[in-house]
């Protein structure tokens, strides 16, 4: 969801530039401010045990982060860290509540990307429980590609590494690459200049 930023502005909003693997906020963190994407892409992400990561979700240009913990009293569960040079407008938590309650359109459009978000995770938990490794990467890309206006086979180029998707789905990167030259030999998907088309 995109809010004006001039309506931002007007709220009191400031930007921030973040450095590549600069974190935003981190996973313990009292959430304070509603942050906006003007340029660059941001991965939201956990750690287990051992180490290993986990990608929540890649957030990009006009984009939100972590919104949903404005409406709550809980601390952020999840670490937010810029993938790319970032400028993001930083709105304080009060600011943007009050916006919600003044704007009857920004608040629906809240609404929307929430729900849209929600939507991604219903679809990722439930292939996540999968075994196979070719249909969490399927419904990893068939979820991308639901958003574009052509649909048709190989039209879509993946706007992710191999190192994304595997963090999306749970998998190890040579299963991810393994299962995806597996999917090219089976035609279900083309790779060009080492970008995947679905």
């Amino acid at each position: 969801m995109v809010i004006e930023e001039n309506l931002l502005y007007s709220m009191g909003a400031s930007i921030t530039t973040y450095a590549p693997a600069e974190s935003i906020f981190t996973e313990g963190d009292w959430p304070a401010f509603y942050f906006q994407i003007i340029k660059g892409e941001v991965k939201l992400n956990n750690y287990n045990e051992e180490g290993k990561e986990t990608i929540q979700i890649i957030i990009e240009d006009g984009q939100s982060i972590g919104e949903s913990l404005l409406f709550m009293e809980k601390f952020y569960p999840i670490n937010a860290i810029a993938i790319t040079e970032c400028q993001i407008l930083k709105l304080p938590r009060k600011a943007f509540l009050d916006l919600l309650r003044e704007d009857a359109e920004v608040s629906y459009e809240m609404n929307k990307c929430l729900s849209q978000r929600l939507y991604f995770k219903l679809i990722m938990t439930q292939n996540l429980s999968s075994q196979s490794p070719m249909v969490k990467l399927m419904a990893l890309m068939d979820y991308l590609k639901s958003f574009a206006m052509d649909q048709q086979q190989y039209s879509f180029k993946i706007p992710l590494t191999r190192q994304q998707m595997a963090g999306l789905t749970g998998l190890c990167v040579e299963t991810t690459i393994r299962t995806i030259k597996g999917m090219e030999r089976a035609r279900l998907l083309k790779i060009e200049d080492r970008k995947i088309l679905y």
